[in-house]
Parts: C-alpha cells; sequence; structure tokens
C-alpha cells in the first residue's frame, strides 16, 4: 500500500475528489496518509480532518525564499515516508530540490491541454481566461509528472471538454473541474499505486488495460 501526501493551498476540492475515490474504491493499493497546507485557515485542511487524514501547516511566509520553503516541504515528506506526492491546488513553485529527490513521484493536475496555456503565471482562472481569449473551442485538463520547469513534466493523462460560445472562464473552470479533473486526478494517482506507469526517454507509457 502506497502511501500518498496531497499538498493544498486553498479549497481542495481536487483533495476531495481523491478523498471520494479511495473511500469508494478507485484509487487501488493507494492511501491518503496526510495533507500538507502551505497556510493556515486553507478549507483543504477541514476536508482532510473530516476524512481522519492527519494534517500538517507549513506556512510560506514564514520563509524568506523557495528554496528553504521547498526543503521545509521535503523534510516533511521525507518524514511521512511519502511514496507519491499529488499537488492538488499547490499555489507554489517548488525548488528543484523537491523535484530531483522524488523524480517521477509528484504529480500535478493543470487545467489546460498542455503544452497549450501553460507555465509559469498560468494558474486558476487566469488559464481559462487566455484560452477563451484565444478561441479555443476545446480546452480540458492534463495530470502530468513535476520535474524542475512549471507544467513541463511527463504527461500522464488528458481529458478535453467541448467549449460553449458563451463560456465563461468561471464556467469553464467548472466545467473541466468536474468532467476532467475529479475524474482523471485520482485516475491517475491509482494507475501510479498500482505500477501501471511506465517511463522512457522522459515520456510516460501508461498500462491503461482492465
Amino acid at each position: 500500500m502506497k502511501k500518498i501526501c496531497v499538498l493544498v493551498s486553498g479549497g481542495g476540492t481536487n483533495l476531495q475528489a481523491l478523498i471520494d475515490a479511495e473511500k469508494s474504491g478507485i484509487i487501488k493499493n493507494g492511501k491518503i496518509t496526510c495533507v500538507i497546507s502551505s497556510k493556515e485557515g486553507a478549507y483543504a485542511l477541514e476536508r482532510a480532518k473530516n476524512a481522519g487524514i492527519g494534517t500538517v501547516v507549513i506556512p510560506r511566509k514564514e520563509y524568506a525564499d523557495s528554496k528553504s520553503y521547498s526543503e521545509a516541504i521535503l523534510a516533511e515528506l521525507n518524514r511521512q515516508g511519502a511514496d507519491l506526492i499529488v499537488l492538488a491546488g499547490f499555489m507554489i513553485i517548488l525548488d528543484e530540490c523537491v523535484t530531483k529527490a522524488y523524480p517521477y513521484r509528484i504529480i500535478n493536475v493543470h487545467p489546460a491541454l498542455i503544452p497549450s496555456f501553460c507555465g509559469e503565471g498560468f494558474y486558476g482562472l487566469r488559464v481559462h481566461e487566455k484560452a477563451l481569449e484565444y478561441g479555443v473551442k476545446v480546452s480540458g485538463a492534463t495530470i502530468h509528472f513535476v520535474n524542475e520547469k512549471a507544467d513541463a513534466g511527463a504527461i500522464i493523462l488528458q481529458g478535453a471538454v467541448d467549449v460553449a460560445n458563451d463560456e465563461t472562464p468561471e464556467s469553464l473552470q467548472k466545467k473541466i473541474m468536474e468532467n476532467v479533473e475529479w475524474k482523471l486526478l485520482p485516475k491517475a494517482v491509482s494507475l501510479f499505486c498500482e505500477d501501471r506507469i511506465s517511463i522512457k526517454d522522459g515520456k510516460a507509457y501508461v498500462d491503461l488495460k482492465d
């Protein structure tokens, strides 16, 4: 049974999707053992508490720079014995000291079809605003491994939705979360925990056979 640590910063809707998936048996051979928040008072902490999951708060504001903060996160992940780290609405870009310590063991969800609308500065509603400005007809979300560059790690799963003519950034965000993020993130976590993801030449190959 692999230990899953989830990093959060806000409301924790993706965390809730993971908690629900674990309870319903969608996530196989994995258990969420700890939720780490970058700030106190994040509602994601309540979600974890309600599910009986241990929590740790490591406030970003208490650290002078990204490296010292990332070192604190790394120390906690090591203490927890994490097998897999999931960034679920975690709004901090971690220093490479973390990604190098856990290569192909950190998973993130990005609310667009990478390589579109991704990289530094592309997060939250801004992603959907830019997609609509460009006039895309489909958008979606990407589940990927995290490496030293923002949103540049190996892609695990992607899913798409149609963009309506009257779409707003808020409606597109909701559509992508409900139809793609909340379904594919737990699926990707389970694939990892079942050892059904292999890496070759920097690309992720997924065994989707039931």
